[in-house]
């Protein structure tokens, strides 16, 4: 007995050591070179470098077209296929419960279905929408009734049936005047578990809120008193926050503020919690301050414009809103800077390993202010019983080619019936199929 322990035990060990332990410190930053399936990074705030330790910087690579047999890289044992192209800038994917994917195809104003397993032409659903990005069933579960599409300036909804690729009629509004216009137009939405709120995702109208002006204390103690803590003023008013409302549109209001640019919205399924992964403010430096993935807190506030990562002040607004600075809650999954995480989604398949069960696929689109580029590729957030780690690992590489160049630019990404995981992205107008080989 204790010789076949032995044995097996050696056995294991080649395996275990292929698993690399997290980058931490200055070696969980850095730029695409170091990409690669398996290559995990935890970034800590302690790690922060202070701002403007590098120059701030506007560059990032140009367009190409795919070269040609040119594929994703996805750990061994997967395989990447493409199932659609032809696509203008495909943003948001959603699974419906029959395993349709319906696609915001943010570029042509229109959403999109394709059939369930990826195979065949994507269906035109409906279409004359302005920059619909956000897609979300409802009621949740096996037989929703209605689609919601956020618009950039209002949510609406279609009637809906399992296996409808066409809207059987006009689009409801269900909430009208959304903020528009300013720097970030995606407007994500989601249900809670239970189907009794709806969530949408608004960002800021700027960087680091240059134009909203000040207010005296009284002022602003009477603002958060109405909207929330440290919710935004002026021009940002209703932006950088996580609203919530009832599934017909009333009693629209504030979850949680300070959040620069939510671009994705998901619930993670062992506990309901709502997860936003998160665009910081540009022009601190390469590596200031992180993009993040985070379950989001009902009334906390995560900093901008004023701080970031907790109690950091903005150099921008030094001295601003001391009464905020012990109030910042602290995102759970830093990423590295400049990434611009724009989707999430919980694997809860089981055609993947079962280790990836409950674990978050998240899409980098990749930075413009940053030296030498970074994202621009998928990472998996590390779960363990719901609760992140706070440890990422590269997933689906590959898509950039130099620093001048690139091909991809992941932006949604979905968990189909079959288990595979989907991926949009927006360079060459493609989706991508992630299955285990057979």
């Amino acid at each position: 007995m204790t010789a076949r322990l032995l044995a097996a035990a050696f056995i294991l060990l080649p395996a275990l050591a292929l698993a690399e332990a997290p980058r931490t410190g200055p070696d969980a930053f850095g730029d695409w070179r170091a990409d690669r399936p398996g290559v995990q990074r935890l970034i800590r705030p302690d790690d922060l470098p202070p701002p403007y330790a590098t120059e701030s910087v506007a560059t990032q690579p140009d367009v190409v077209a795919r070269p040609r047999g040119r594929l994703p890289r996805v750990p061994d044992g997967f395989v990447a296929e493409l199932v659609a192209d032809g696509l203008k800038i495909p943003r948001v994917l959603r699974t419906a419960p029959n395993g349709d994917i319906f696609i915001a195809e943010s570029g042509a104003g229109q959403v999109r279905v394709l059939p369930e397993g990826g195979d065949g032409n994507p269906a035109i659903f409906a279409k004359g929408l302005d920059r619909p990005y956000g897609i979300a069933f409802y009621p949740p579960g096996p037989d929703p009734r209605f689609v919601y599409v956020a618009e950039t300036g209002k949510v609406v909804r279609f009637a809906y049936a399992a296996g409808d690729r066409q809207a059987r009629g006009k689009a409801e509004v269900v909430i009208a005047g959304l903020p528009k216009g300013g720097a970030h137009w995606t407007r994500d939405i989601a249900f809670s578990p239970d189907g009794k709120r709806l969530f949408i995702s608004i960002g800021s109208a700027s960087n680091a809120g240059e134009r909203m002006g000040e207010k005296s204390a009284k002022a602003i103690a009477d603002w958060d008193g109405q909207h929330g803590l440290g919710a935004a003023w002026g021009p940002e008013a209703g932006r950088a926050a996580v609203l919530t409302a009832d599934p017909d549109g009333r009693n629209l209001r504030s979850f949680a503020a300070g959040i620069r640019n939510c671009s994705g919205l998901a619930t993670e399924p062992s506990n309901g919690a709502l997860w936003c992964v998160t665009n910081e403010r540009d022009g601190l430096g390469d590596n200031l301050p992180p993009d993040y993935a985070t379950a989001v807190k009902e009334g906390a506030f995560y900093g901008w414009p004023w701080f970031y990562i907790g109690a950091n002040p903005d150099p921008r607004h030094e001295g601003a809103r001391p009464d905020l600075k012990g109030k910042v809650t602290v995102p759970d999954v830093l990423l590295q800077p400049h990434s611009a995480p724009l989707g999430i989604a919980f694997y809860e398949g089981d055609a993947f390993p079962a280790g990836y069960r409950g674990d978050a696929f998240v899409t980098l689109h990749g930075s413009w202010n940053r030296s030498e580029p970074t994202g621009y590729k998928v990472v998996r957030l590390r779960m363990q019983d719901g609760r992140p780690t706070g440890a990422y690992e590269d997933f689906m590489t590959g898509f950039i080619l130099s620093d001048q160049t690139l091909w991809g630019r992941p932006v949604g990404v979905t968990i189909g019936k079959d288990g595979a995981l989907y991926v949009s992205e927006d360079a060459n107008g493609t989706i991508w199929r992630v299955r285990a080989a057979k």
